[in-house]
């Protein structure tokens, strides 16, 4: 299946670059600064985003990535207000879109629904992270029909089963979790993800991006010697926050850093 996202996947590769898939959550502070945000990113040479559905239990999230998923709901962010902001980017821009959203807010809006409105506005791909592959089987046939990417986690805790499970309901590319805990935390790299990563690599030819815990050019750039795209969320939205002022800069370097 030939999406925006594997058409990125695919120019990137053929370049000899990496993928930069920053992260933000919609409607933190204000869905027209998401707008802005993004188009931002691209300006600084993103070639996916990732744009968080605020949640009220957000379970693999850091208290950074809590924190704003608070502050969108309380400016009454809702997954019909993120569906209609994406309508409302594709007006401008082209760049690959990616939903990373809870179970519960796609449940409550009703999946085949949300599947149709979801790829009727723009978005490329979904990652929703407590939905096991074992149990996203009408979600992953539902989106298959509609042409729209599902992409699951691999944990460096994962069995060989879940990483097969994982590698067959993955469209789009696989999304490598480089720490054990929630996002925000801090990156160790100790050679056991260059193992895993060749381990998923003999599986499967599609992309692999890591992400949590990514947070410094340097950080990013070795991830990126391992990896076909590099995902930070927690750093950007403290950026953006604490000292917007230098985000711009911030983001180059990242790019330049992911190479």
């Amino acid at each position: 299946m030939t999406t925006r996202i594997t058409e990125t996947f695919r120019r990137l590769r053929a370049e000899g670059k990496k993928a930069f898939i920053p992260y933000i959550m919609t409607g933190d502070p204000s869905l027209q600064r998401t707008e802005e945000l993004v188009l931002l990113f691209e300006q600084c040479g993103a070639d996916i985003i990732e744009l968080g559905v605020p949640f009220s239990d957000p379970l693999a999230d850091g208290p950074t990535i809590q924190r704003a998923a608070e502050r969108a709901l309380r400016a009454r962010t809702t997954l019909r207000t993120v569906l209609s902001l994406v309508g409302d980017l594709r007006r401008v821009t082209g760049i690959p879109l990616i939903l990373m959203t809870y179970f519960n807010p796609v449940f409550k809006y009703g999946e085949e629904r949300f599947i149709s409105e979801a790829k009727g506005a723009g978005v490329d791909g979904v990652i929703i992270p407590d939905l096991p592959p074992e149990e996203a089987g009408p979600f992953i046939r539902a989106s298959r029909r509609h042409r729209l990417d599902t992409i699951f986690l691999i944990a460096p805790t994962s069995t060989e089963k879940r990483i097969k499970k994982v590698i067959t309901a993955s469209c789009g590319f696989i999304y490598y979790v480089a720490i054990t805990g929630t996002t925000g935390a801090s990156l160790l790299l100790d050679g056991s993800m260059e193992i895993l990563m060749a381990h998923i690599r003999k599986h499967t030819d599609n992309p692999v991006a890591v992400g949590f815990g990514v947070s410094t050019p340097d950080d990013a750039s070795r991830i990126a010697r391992l990896a076909d795209g590099v995902i930070i969320g927690s750093a950007i939205i403290k950026r953006i926050h604490e000292a917007p002022d230098s985000l711009r800069d911030y983001l180059t370097s990242l790019r330049q850093a992911i190479g």
